[in-house]
């Protein structure tokens, strides 16, 4: 195998500037802007639009489809079929 054909694996930081979330990684991504760390030492950072912190998914804020209120509306708005009323030949 060629050893250059492999990308720099090296810890990166990102950040998401809405929640105001970082956390270290390990990445391939580079970056002209560094950070320093927790642990004291300097890290390239990545800004990110956005993260687990401030994705509705992972929030709690996304919105769920309602099914069920959807197929209640459609049957009060067109009405249900009942009993007998089904589109079958009969004698």
């Amino acid at each position: 195998m060629q050893q250059d054909k492999q990308p720099d694996y090296h810890p990166v930081v990102f950040r998401d500037r809405a929640a105001g979330y970082a956390f270290l990684t390990r990445s391939t991504a580079t970056s002209d802007r560094t950070i320093e760390w927790d642990d004291g030492e300097t890290y390239p950072v990545v800004d990110v639009e956005i993260s687990s912190e401030s994705h509705p998914f992972y929030t709690g804020k996304a919105r769920t489809v309602d099914t069920e209120g959807r197929i209640a509306q459609f049957e009060r708005r067109y009405g249900g079929v009942e009993a007998g009323q089904g589109s079958g030949g009969g004698a």
